[in-house]
């Protein structure tokens, strides 16, 4: 088995196509989504449609990033959907306007939108080798102890090396320069999909990664 982490999409579907038809997961091998899949990108309604899809044809694992919790707060008071539209939640939702030049707003969202983002999506995920997370972790503390700050908002300032022995997966921290963060215990594979960078699938065990862009382009290499 793979275990195949991608980072975080952010309404990148066209890399997100690219990079599924470059990676060929197969029933064999585990999916593991980090998170921030909403807002910045043009087609946030195309990437959860396409996750929807995913969810129900497989087992793959969705984690849920900060960007997502936004987008549910977002729903609930005027002030959050305000603090949203500021960061991306704009394009979002434009990406669910119902004709061509009229603004998306929050009730344009389905709900099976809602729905996904409610209930599938998980705090992190744990495998024999390594720890999936979309921010970040505490290096003492369980997994079932880490706060959401540190699990969704905390941005990487060095290696993390989690008393667990285990390596620690994860997205949030964009890498400018377009490449894989890599220390001997923790990997960052938010690439900057989005902002003409390359959306990145990692095979989290061989360190082997393929990257897509916003034009469909492949590339791929291994993390030293």
């Amino acid at each position: 088995m793979r275990y195949l982490a991608i980072g975080d999409i952010h309404g990148a579907s066209t890399a997100l196509d690219a990079l599924l038809q470059a990676v060929q997961p197969t029933e064999a091998d585990r999916l593991i989504f980090l998170g921030d899949y909403v807002s910045r990108g043009p087609d946030t309604r195309g990437v959860l449609d396409r996750l929807i899809h995913i969810r129900q044809n497989s087992d793959a694992i969705f984690l849920r990033g900060n960007h997502e919790i936004m987008m549910l707060n977002a729903r609930e008071s005027k002030s959050e959907l305000k603090n949203w539209t500021g960061v991306g939640g704009r394009e979002a939702l434009a990406s669910y306007a119902q004709t061509v030049g009229r603004s998306g707003t929050i009730d344009h969202v389905p709900e099976e939108h809602w729905d996904f983002l409610n209930e599938a999506l998980l705090a992190y995920y744990e495998t024999e080798k390594c720890i999936f997370v979309h921010a970040n972790l505490e290096p003492s503390l369980e997994l079932a102890e880490q706060t959401n700050r540190m699990l969704y908002w905390e941005f990487l300032t060095g290696e993390v090396r989690h008393d667990s022995g285990k390596t620690m997966i994860c997205g949030h921290s964009t890498q400018n320069g377009g490449n894989p963060l890599a220390y001997e215990k923790t990997i960052c594979i938010d690439t900057g999909a989005y902002r003409g960078g390359w959306l990145t699938c990692l095979d989290a065990e061989h360190r082997q990664f393929w990257q897509a862009d916003v034009m469909g382009r492949i590339r791929e290499g291994y993390v030293e």
